[in-house]
């Protein structure tokens, strides 16, 4: 058995090797390095997938996330509610723009908001929500798109950690997350359900004028060249990645699939040696979305975090804390930030969790030799 990765990238390649050469060179043959076809192309098949919405590539989620905000056109003020416990990108891109970010707790046991936290930052000031889907889950989008109606609040969804997962609504219909609310965001970076082997980053709606006004956005402000409409920015998804992407889209379920697997195999077997959750709590799915488990996530018991990571690592086993500071707790967010309630639970879980190793080329094996330690770092 060879090193133990969080993510197995290089074994991932292996198995599409001659698909990603082949989508690779055939960019460098046409030197279409910039905006070429592969772009187009991916950007067809990806709406293909997330059920028709429109697609505008960009260079990385981060991007994504501010050109959606921009596309909106909020005001310097406006308050946008986001969750305490994420990536640093949900919150900084509010700030970048002079928006108000507005903190709410998280739900302990899925990671996410929920609707009773965001009932509870609701000013005259709010224009905007942006859930999280975090670890590859779904929120539970039906209550929070029935509050943004009632509120004529947009809805931006971070879909960064769950592309592919998808979410059942109370009369049965389902979509992929990303595309429920007024516009989704995702990121390919390498690590991602679905990454590429750089930086990249996509955004989807569903509403046509929107979709034309967010690429007029990414592409510097216009629409015709050398005709700017509006102040945008230069955020591009290169060709190779594009052809990279375009390849591991066709195997996207089967990646989630293989996840899905083999946190099932985490979670029974850590369940079976702690039933009565005295050391850690291993995660909860929710019964009306499906888990990508872009990340699979313990809850560390009795202040035992730092101690297991570091008898891991001893025995070549890498695990990773995300996150490990709250956003309210981020020097940069203190000034601008405005907190709506006790922020208790995402201070709880940052100072608690603990993601296993989990990618698409897991096996019983190497699964077996992190849940050995485990056990015995417990005797």
């Amino acid at each position: 058995m060879g090193k133990i990765q969080m993510v197995d990238l290089k074994g991932q390649y292996l198995k599409i090797k001659d698909e990603v050469d082949a989508g690779i060179q055939n960019v460098i043959d046409n030197t279409a390095f910039i905006n070429g076809p592969i772009v187009k192309e991916f950007a067809e098949h990806l709406s293909q997938y997330m059920g028709g919405c429109y697609v505008t590539p960009c260079a990385n989620g981060t991007d994504a996330l501010q050109i959606a905000l921009m596309a909106l056109e909020l005001k310097p003020g406006d308050e946008v509610i986001v969750p305490a416990f994420t990536y640093v990108a949900s919150a900084e891109v509010i700030g970048l723009l002079g928006l108000t970010p507005v903190m709410v707790d998280v739900d302990y046991e899925t990671f996410n908001v929920t609707v009773d936290n965001i009932k509870k930052a609701l000013s005259p000031k709010t224009k905007a929500i942006i859930p999280v889907h975090l670890f590859g889950q779904s929120c539970d989008m039906g209550p929070i798109l029935a509050f943004a109606k009632e509120h004529n609040l947009f809805v931006i969804e971070d879909n960064a950690q769950a592309i592919g997962a998808e979410y059942t609504f109370s009369d049965g219909h389902r979509a992929k997350t990303g595309t429920m609310g007024t516009i989704g965001c995702t990121s390919f970076f390498p690590s991602k359900n679905l990454g590429c082997y750089g930086d990249g980053g996509a955004i989807f709606t569903k509403d046509e004028k929107l979709a034309e006004r967010i690429h007029m956005i990414a592409n510097h402000g216009q629409r015709v060249k050398y005709h700017h409409s509006v102040i945008g920015c230069n955020s591009r998804l290169d060709s190779i990645q594009a052809a990279i992407l375009d390849v591991k889209l066709k195997h996207l379920d089967e990646y989630g699939k293989a996840r899905y697997e083999a946190a099932s195999y985490y979670t029974k077997q850590l369940k079976a040696f702690d039933p009565e959750e005295k050391f850690f709590i291993t995660p909860k799915e929710l019964p009306n979305s499906t888990h990508v488990y872009h990340q699979y996530t313990l809850k560390i018991k009795n202040n035992k975090r730092d101690e297991l990571k570091a008898y891991l690592a001893e025995q070549g086993i890498p695990s990773m804390i995300y996150y490990p500071l709250p956003l309210q707790e981020q020097e940069a967010f203190k000034p601008i930030t405005r907190a709506a309630e006790s922020l208790d639970k995402s201070k709880e879980c940052a100072y608690s969790v603990l993601s296993l190793p989990i990618h698409t080329e897991m096996t019983k094996d190497i699964q077996d030799l992190v849940i050995n330690n485990i056990k015995e770092f417990y005797k």
